[in-house]
């Protein structure tokens, strides 16, 4: 494979897609714009495919989303190479890139990166990202490693379970009793379809789930405000902005301050995690696994 995919040119692609643009991956790669634009059509040539769509910024196909992530992988396995034959420099660090979602990232994540050993010297690129969506970014190979929903592994990685996180249907107690009928006979499922509502942002369903759970046929008020950011979330409900659907962890300190109140005490969700990474012998990745899962398991249980 390695003569059918020269190195070079698997390189330049990998620029291309990085930097954005043919002229910044000349810049980076100290060439010109026309030597670049040549190895993308070589590469393109050798594969008999279209691997760049010509936007700005430029975007893989599907065949060049393969080519980006064998390109990535290489440069993991010759920087490992490198490290385990003394041939990097002191100050030399390894870079991790992983998808998670904003939840895990404002709830157990970031503790789970504490728990790496310094010596590996690890430095981390998050990409936040829904967990239906981040194994999209493994299989376009921008991310090493991702926490996602989905149990079915993207071709050349592992997946091993994390557990499960809950969320909790909640609002301001002020809110609650406005909207949704708290200290009164009034049933939530009549009332829940036309209450104002938070969400994440336009693919976030928990808030519909929910409110189909209790009420067939029917969704979360067309009121809603999007709030793209988890503490933003959070702050938003506990505003009394909306109701929605908190990570167990946010949620549980506000109960108790009587900042939140809960909706009902039946209907939580959970949603499992998982961890899928590339089927490297890498070193740093495998330790930032093993940290994840340790942390996982003390946050989130199986």
């Amino acid at each position: 494979m390695m003569s059918d995919l020269p190195t070079d040119l698997v390189r330049t692609l990998l620029a291309v897609v990085d930097e954005g643009t043919f002229d910044a991956a000349a810049g980076a790669l100290h060439v010109t714009p026309s030597a670049v634009s040549q190895r993308v059509k070589a590469l393109e040539q050798r594969t008999g495919r279209v691997l760049l769509v010509r936007t700005k910024p430029v975007r893989p196909t599907e065949s060049g989303a393969v080519i980006v992530r064998f390109a990535r992988q290489l440069a993991r396995l010759e920087q490992d190479a490198h490290t385990a034959l003394g041939m990097t420099g002191s100050a030399e660090t390894t870079r991790v890139s992983i998808a998670v979602n904003a939840d895990s990232l404002a709830t157990w994540f970031l503790p789970a990166l504490t728990r790496v050993p310094e010596e590996l010297r690890a430095c981390y690129e998050l990409r936040r990202e829904d967990e239906d969506h981040t194994a999209q970014l493994l299989r376009e190979g921008l991310v090493m490693a991702a926490v996602t929903s989905s149990p079915d592994a993207v071709a050349g990685c592992s997946v091993r379970a994390l557990g499960r996180m809950r969320y909790l249907p909640v609002a301001a107690p002020a809110f609650a009793r406005r909207w949704l009928g708290a200290g009164s006979d009034v049933p939530l499922r009549e009332v829940i379809a036309d209450a104002p509502v938070v969400a994440f942002d336009r693919r976030d369903d928990f808030q519909d789930a929910f409110v189909r759970r209790l009420r067939r046929g029917h969704r979360a008020s067309a009121q809603r405000h999007f709030v793209p950011t988890s503490e933003g979330f959070v702050d938003a409900v506990a505003a009394g902005m909306g109701w929605g659907m908190l990570p167990a962890a946010q949620a549980e300190p506000l109960l108790d301050a009587e900042r939140l109140v809960l909706l009902t005490p039946d209907r939580s969700t959970e949603v499992p995690l998982f961890w899928q990474q590339w089927k490297l012998d890498s070193p740093a990745l495998t330790a930032v696994a093993e940290a994840v899962a340790a942390t996982a398991a003390d946050a989130l249980g199986t």
